[in-house]
């Protein structure tokens, strides 16, 4: 599991004195920097090796201004060439809202998925977790 801690700015709020729910993509996204070094250790968007299939987040909770925020990014599912990412943000020990994005393992020459293998499918596999929907 990856670990962030996010100190939301006065910026990031809205009219109604919570976090803007616009912010949380962008957090997640800075989030999953750690990950995604595992594929692109510079970050170089020119060898970039992935791409987003799907994005969902739920809001369970507001976030407010003035307390840290921790993002929690880890795997819940690693397919052959695709892997889903959970990601949660707490807040003050409460668990604030949920995402899963789908990534595709991508060669942007080719169009095409590319299999997850070697050490990178081990690397990613450190980070498997079971979610709670798989525990009911």
């Amino acid at each position: 599991m990856f670990v962030r801690t996010i100190e939301p700015a006065f910026y990031d709020t809205d009219a109604l004195g919570h976090v803007n729910n616009t912010r949380l993509p962008a957090w997640f996204e800075l989030a999953r920097n750690d990950l995604f070094k595992l594929f692109t250790p510079d970050l170089d968007p020119r060898r970039w090796r992935l791409i987003m299939a799907r994005m969902e987040i739920d809001y369970r909770a507001e976030l407010h201004y003035g307390t840290d925020i921790e993002i929690r990014t880890y795997l819940s599912r690693l397919g052959n060439s695709s892997f889903t990412v959970t990601q949660e943000a707490h807040q003050s020990g409460t668990l604030t809202n949920v995402g899963h994005i789908v990534l595709v393992h991508f060669d942007h020459e080719t169009k095409r998925a590319v299999p997850l293998e070697g050490s990178l499918r081990e690397a990613l596999a450190e980070h498997l977790q079971q979610t709670e929907s798989e525990d009911a």
